[in-house]
């Protein structure tokens, strides 16, 4: 096997670790997998005779790109994920059937990536969160880190740890049970089907916030509070009328469809027993990208 062969399977073997690097550092599938394929150029392009741990060296090039793109989304649109003008972008979710992940997204999902976690994470800096993620969740050591920021281990691990309180605060503790998750998932689709607004209620937190994103043609939406979602829900009770269960980032969430083609994606954060969060993606656009038929529900 020739060298060039040789290293493009080392980097296949390292390509699941750095795709869940990449999706938690932008939340984009798609700019995932740009940011891996752009690691891969430069390692070929590199002179690696001198790397003694490929998989370290690999991560941190994927988290300084992924360092630059966040840096680069400051003059578009999904910059904010709910600013002052109203725009909500929501993370990609990662879709699977209602009977489990494929093996792939196992890994990409590992520790529990779920939505509630990606949320807080687009709240947080470039900084805040490339420290975080390479540290925290990839336990990447802070002096590693520093220099892709450009910052002493100090002020890189100051990052981490302001980061780690924003999602400790937000997040609910990992370990969820799926089958009482997906009893509370479907009593919220029962109760919206049936306009049943104090079933609602008892199902909702009192601070309940949900966001909606639909993308580039429609306008994202924020509701706060019990009783504001508990009307939106009633109003839309035909998401609810053409839902299938699926996995929203392995957790018990709603897929909605139409003439064959999706028309949302629902994802619940439960914290003891009642939904906290409901993140609604309706952006057609991304929607498109995903296969009903794979997913068991056309």
């Amino acid at each position: 096997m020739g060298g060039n062969e040789e290293l493009a399977r080392r980097f296949e073997e390292h390509r699941p670790h750095l795709r869940a690097v990449a999706y938690r550092m932008l939340g984009s599938l798609a700019e995932s997998e740009d940011a891996v394929q752009e690691a891969w150029i430069r390692l070929s392009r590199s002179d690696t005779g001198a790397v003694e741990n490929l998989g370290g060296w690999l991560t941190t090039v994927v988290g300084r790109l992924c360092l630059d793109m966040l840096r680069s989304r400051t003059t578009r649109r999904e910059d904010p994920l709910h600013g002052e003008d109203g725009r909500v972008r929501l993370p990609d979710p990662v879709v699977s059937r209602a009977d489990g992940l494929d093996p792939e997204q196992e890994v990409l999902l590992a520790d529990s990536v779920g939505i509630a976690l990606m949320v807080v994470l687009e709240t947080l800096t470039p900084a805040e969160r490339l420290a975080f993620v390479l540290h925290d969740l990839f336990t990447v050591p802070f002096d590693e880190i520093a220099p892709v920021l450009g910052r002493g281990a100090a002020a890189t691990r100051q990052l981490a740890s302001r980061a780690r309180r924003r999602v400790q605060g937000a997040v609910p503790s990992p370990a969820p049970d799926r089958e009482r998750l997906r009893a509370i998932v479907d009593a919220f689709l029962s109760a919206s089907r049936g306009g049943d607004f104090e079933a609602l209620m008892a199902l909702l937190d009192p601070d309940v916030v949900a966001r909606s994103d639909g993308g580039a043609l429609r306008p994202g939406l924020v509701r706060r509070g019990a009783a504001e979602v508990a009307s939106q829900a009633v109003t839309f009770a035909r998401f609810a009328e053409a839902a299938h269960p699926v996995l929203v980032n392995g957790l018990p969430g709603v897929l909605a469809m139409a003439e064959g083609r999706a028309l949302s994606v629902m994802a619940f954060t439960v914290r003891d027993g009642r939904i906290t969060a409901l993140d609604i993606l309706t952006d057609l656009e991304r929607l498109a990208r995903l296969d009903p038929v794979a997913l068991g529900a056309a």
